[in-house]
């Protein structure tokens, strides 16, 4: 028993002695300072240029495009579920309306997304302007939902054709 904690002081010494204490002296600590600082810009910069594949492959699984983009079956459960969670007060929603799951470009790759317009209650009988939602399917389920961009080159529900959504219009809390 002696002997264990002896080890594990004899651990603990070597490691404050020797790792967790930077060279001593001006021009050392500022050369370890000035190598800590580069590795954390390198990490940055590096994490900054695959940000949107590092998403696609998490999101994805490791898995290709054609595995991942199964066309989602019963979408509308899936988005009824993820709106009242969405919404601060889901009930009272008017003007409703859901598209049809299509493929579309997202990010470096693409997705089965489900466009959804709806005009929110802001207040007891305020309501917001219409708005509209991209809903992500990543393996035939619900992921997110994407702001859309209101320009035609970058938005994802544009040429989408609407039918009526009463179901998001009967939310409940």
């Amino acid at each position: 028993m002696r002997d264990g904690l002896a080890q594990n002081n004899l651990m603990q010494d070597f490691i404050q002695d020797n790792i967790c204490r930077p060279p001593a002296g001006p021009i050392p600590g500022l050369l370890f300072a000035l190598c800590i600082a580069l590795f954390i810009a390198l990490a940055l910069a590096l994490g900054g240029c695959s940000h949107d594949q590092g998403l696609n492959i998490m999101a994805s699984g490791g898995r290709d495009d054609d595995e991942i983009n199964v066309r989602p079956a019963d979408y509308k459960p899936d988005i009824l579920r993820a709106m009242h969670a969405y919404l601060n007060d889901p009930t009272g929603i008017r003007d409703a309306g859901i598209s049809e799951p299509a493929l579309k470009p997202f990010g470096a790759s693409k997705r089965y997304v489900v466009c959804v317009r709806y005009t929110a209650k802001k207040a007891r009988n305020e309501y917001f302007g219409a708005k509209e939602v991209a809903a992500v399917f990543v393996a035939g389920r619900f992921d997110r939902f994407a702001e859309t961009a209101h320009d035609t080159a970058n938005d994802q529900c544009a040429g989408m054709t609407y039918a009526a959504f009463p179901e998001l219009e009967k939310l409940s809390r």
